[in-house]
């Protein structure tokens, strides 16, 4: 238990140090504003998965994702660094693409509800709530 907790601690200031250190001294322009979103470090510390989404960025996600590679050994050695780890884990960038599958959930319900709302209006062009299309208020 105290190994997990221990595990959560550093992966959540990964994150934090890699969003700082990526906003402030990453000069590479494939990379441009880049959000963590999550870091899971493996059992053995010795890989993190280090998730990333670009924000508003000109760049296309795997643009960014060769771009923090190329800064890898920099960022691995400024996490080791400010946290003070022996063996800073090998950061792997994976795009989160989290986000866009929501939105697209998002549309894909939305277009349900309003296709289900426009099946279920009667003759008259109110919507009938009753099956049988009798009105219930009566």
């Amino acid at each position: 238990m105290a190994e997990a907790q221990r595990k959560r601690r550093i992966e959540a200031e990964i994150q934090r140090v890699l969003s700082e250190v990526i906003a402030r001294e990453v000069k590479d322009p494939r990379v441009g504003n880049v959000t963590i979103t999550a870091v899971s470090v493996a059992a053995d510390m010795g890989t993190a998965r280090v998730y990333f989404t670009p924000f508003a960025s000109i760049n296309p996600h795997e643009e960014v994702r060769i771009g923090l590679t190329h800064a890898g050994g920099f960022l691995r050695g400024e996490v080791g660094r400010r946290l003070r780890l022996r063996h800073a884990p090998r950061l792997e960038f994976i795009f989160d693409d989290t986000a866009d599958k929501a939105s697209r959930l998002t549309g894909l319900i939305d277009r349900a509800v309003k296709d289900d709302r426009e099946g279920h209006v009667d003759d008259s062009g109110t919507s009938s709530t009753d099956p049988s299309g009798e009105d219930e208020s009566a």
